[in-house]
């Protein structure tokens, strides 16, 4: 199966101009709830995530200039009233997600440099939403946006091609761990060690590049 290119990208920008959080003409890819003929209807839970490759193009949430974040968007799905019970039982209630600020260093670490506020995203199931940020956050060329789900989030699209994958905030030999809180707070250092192939996460972040 083909991957399908991440709209979940931020590029250059001249000078004070937006940075397009949609660069190629194509869309986010399709989140996998409710389930649909045979495909599952999966979340992100419980983690600081971001999309590390789609088909050619890496580092894809890496900022391109110094400037300031001043808001996010995330395309859901629509779970089924079953699947929102199910994710809600067993993943700490209603699904929330913001947008986080990361700072990579060596052996997949990476600082957390800023978290907005979460947002719970119930009544937006089925849409793709932008969130203005009320304080816009500082950014710094090479820094990484990820988003931060301290619950769960049905942002997730499932079998795309082997060249799609996505990194999680959590350690070795817990990547199949999907209930403990990896969500780190602001300044926390954690291990990005989990990649998950064939998978991407519908967010996007718009960047405004200083003069």
């Amino acid at each position: 199966m083909g991957a399908a290119l991440a709209a979940a990208l931020i590029l250059p920008a001249t000078a004070g101009a937006a940075i397009d959080s949609v660069p190629f003409d194509t869309p986010f890819a399709t989140p996998s709830c409710p389930e649909l003929n045979g495909v599952p209807c999966k979340a992100i839970t419980r983690t600081i995530g971001y999309q590390a490759k789609v088909g050619a193009k890496r580092g894809l949430m890496a900022v391109a200039k110094n400037g300031r974040l001043v808001s996010w968007t995330i395309k859901l799905g629509k779970p089924s009233a079953a699947e929102i019970k199910f994710f809600e039982k067993n993943f700490g209630g209603p699904a929330q997600a913001s947008i986080a600020v990361l700072r990579t260093g060596r052996k997949l670490r990476a600082r957390v440099v800023a978290v907005s506020p979460p947002v719970t995203l119930t009544k937006y199931f089925g849409t793709t939403a932008e969130f203005p940020l009320e304080t816009t956050i500082p950014v710094e060329k090479g820094w990484v946006i990820g988003v931060s789900v301290p619950s769960w989030a049905p942002a997730f699209a499932v079998n795309l091609g082997g060249d799609t994958s996505w990194r999680a905030s959590r350690k070795q030999k817990a990547c199949n761990d999907f209930t403990t809180q990896t969500a780190a707070a602001v300044n926390a250092v954690p291990q990005f060690y989990c990649l998950y192939r064939t998978e991407q996460l519908t967010y996007s972040a718009r960047v405004i590049a200083n003069p």
